[in-house]
């Protein structure tokens, strides 16, 4: 299995716990703690597919979705969120984003939405 995912989080256990499910899987991760990197990161290595929390400091889920869009329409998002906005959640869908997952995920199920979504890119 290859492809390029982005795990977008402040959180940094968060972010390596994902990186190591992905890295398992076989796919190429890349990891960014705020929107700067993530957007220097897309601009750069154009992963398949983003993991995106909706809540970062500085640059929120919402801005950055924006921007990687601007870059690539094509790029693949999954939204993380620990809030219920669903206000919030209805506006990334409509820029694009494909589903989201609320925190604390099933591991399970955000590998198989991963799964699937890349597997269409291939």
């Amino acid at each position: 299995m290859n492809g390029k995912i982005l795990i977008v989080d402040d959180q940094y256990g968060i972010r390596i716990l994902l990186n190591e499910v992905f890295q398992k899987e076989g796919y190429q991760t890349y990891q960014a703690a705020n929107g700067f990197q993530a957007i220097d990161i897309v601009k750069k290595d154009r992963p398949d597919l983003v993991i995106l929390d909706m809540k970062i400091p500085g640059m929120d889920g919402l801005e950055i979705l924006k921007r990687v869009k601007e870059i690539d329409k094509d790029i693949k998002v999954i939204l993380m969120t620990a809030y219920g906005e669903l206000d919030m959640i209805q506006e990334a869908k409509d820029l694009g984003a494909l589903s989201h997952f609320a925190k604390p995920f099933d591991i399970d199920e955000i590998r198989k939405a991963v799964r699937n979504e890349v597997a269409v890119n291939a």
